[in-house]
């Protein structure tokens, strides 16, 4: 295992004295037009109480940053060309934000200056860091290369294929960085060609605690490609943990682009992303989860006053009701929703699907039902941080263990927070029974591959219009 905290340390480190040194040079030259004597220069400088706060505040201002873009994770898999164009787009992002907030109100000759101010701020902090950037990682790289750092890998399979993956990566000139730990054999392979080259651990199905005894860092799956149903299960089986995997392509996938390839020396894998969002967006997600639900509670208080009060009047019992859902990454929470059923609704204790004529449904019920005002009490769960305003519908376990019998693949979906609305729930509402969320389940698992803001956003439009014309379901 390699020491990530330190590595980690390095970046942050050293991107904190470079946005030191290029605000210095920027606040030098921003004042270099307005004294003609040196000491008069050095002493709007040093007299400065803005010099002394701001050489502080930016640079955390820029670690912030790049630690919202991602720069901080992965910091032992980096591809410089990567990574400088992601160095490039912060540096634009962050002086613009500088520009508008700390300079736009400085003493200027003409206007001509700020584009100076700008451009001199940008190019002097994009190549400090980039260079330092780049020299750090050239150095993690070439210890990869030598051999001196790498990561504990589990190749998954037994057969040519895997003799092929590993005789190839452990052959290289130059060190891809795979530290062999093991092989996991696979059922339908015939005949092992691994048992004299690496120690067998074990089956597939016991994929997640070799993962955490051998503290395992890559997974190479090198099976046949035809062999879908078993790629699947250990997908499954790898589906929460938080390893790089990689899978041995065929031609097609290579014809059809899936083979997505930066390295020169290494070979050719396809390699499944471990986040499904960039840290921005997952931080901007959160952000707009937690805003927008503020503003709904605080806006709409009024609704949920008048709704309490219809609830109350439509039959006896409580205003809200609960009950246990699964959320991310299979764990249980209490999801609140407006009570739309009369009280007993499941009296034998087993979970019903309601239907479009289901008699527990009170008039009242049926009309929010219709509105999907029943489920705005959510916007607390998301507050809570137990769900998201768009992500796949949480389900009870009682039809979870229904739903993997025919599609094991649901679980792909507690990989994210469940969500007051989905793609799924746009097209289908409610799910009148465990076909129907396993049709509905299709649209939940692409939105989970096109995962992004722009695509909540498009999710939320279509949602207010299914609320403003009662279309629900």
């Amino acid at each position: 295992m390699m020491n990530k905290r330190l590595q980690t340390f390095k970046y942050i480190l050293f991107d904190f004295i470079m946005a030191v040194t290029a605000w210095g040079l920027f606040f030098f030259y921003r004042k270099k037009e307005f004294y003609f004597s040196k000491q008069e220069y050095f002493d709007s400088v040093f007299n400065d109480p803005k010099f002394y706060y701001s050489i502080i505040i930016i640079p955390i201002f820029w670690v912030i940053l790049y630690a919202l873009i991602g720069s901080y994770r992965n910091v032992f898999r980096r591809s410089r060309m990567r990574e400088t164009g992601q160095i490039f787009i912060a540096s634009f992002i962050g002086v613009t934000i500088i520009f508008f907030v700390f300079i736009l109100d400085d003493v200027i000759v003409s206007y001509t200056d700020y584009y100076k101010y700008y451009l001199f701020l940008f190019v002097v902090h994009f190549f400090l860091t980039a260079l330092t950037r780049f020299i750090l990682t050239m150095k993690t790289n070439k210890k990869i290369h030598r051999g001196e750092l790498a990561f504990n890998t589990l190749l998954i399979g037994s057969n040519g294929n895997a003799f092929k993956v590993f005789s190839e990566i452990t052959g290289q000139s130059v060190a891809s960085g795979n530290r062999f730990i093991g092989y996991v054999r696979v059922s339908g392979e015939v005949h092992d060609q691994m048992k004299d080259l690496l120690p067998c651990l074990g089956d597939v199905d016991q994929i997640e605690s070799f993962v955490v005894e051998h503290a395992i860092e890559e997974i190479i799956i090198a099976i046949d490609p035809a062999q879908h149903k078993m790629i699947e299960k250990i997908l499954l089986e790898t589906n929460n943990l938080k390893v790089t995997i990689k899978i041995m392509p065929d031609y097609k996938d290579i014809i059809a682009g899936s083979v997505k390839y930066s390295a020169i020396f290494n070979m050719p894998l396809i390699e499944l992303p471990v986040e499904i969002m960039p840290l921005w967006q997952q931080v901007a997600k959160r952000i707009i989860d937690v805003v927008l639900s503020v503003i709904v509670i605080i806006v709409f208080s009024p609704l949920y006053l008048l709704l309490a009060i219809g609830v109350k009047r439509s039959s006896k019992g409580p205003v809200l009701y609960s009950h246990e859902r699964i959320g991310l990454k299979g764990k249980p929470f209490q999801i609140y929703k407006f009570r739309s059923m009369l009280v007993g609704a499941e009296q034998n204790g087993t979970p019903q699907l309601s239907n479009k004529d289901d008699p527990r449904v009170t008039k009242f019920g049926r009309f929010m039902r219709k509105y999907r005002l029943d489920e705005i009490p959510q916007f607390f769960n998301v507050l809570k941080g137990n769900m998201t305003l768009v992500g796949p519908r949480p389900e009870r376990q009682y039809y979870i263990d229904q739903i993997v019998q025919q599609a094991p693949h649901y679980r792909l979906l507690q990989r994210v927070k469940p969500g007051i609305t989905s793609w799924g729930q746009v097209k289908y509402g409610y799910a009148e029974n465990v076909e129907q969320m396993i049709a509905r389940m299709k649209y939940d698992l692409l939105y989970i591959e096109n995962m992004s803001i722009a695509m909540d956003f498009k999710i939320l439009f279509y949602t207010v219009l299914t609320v403003i014309k009662g279309t629900g379901k």
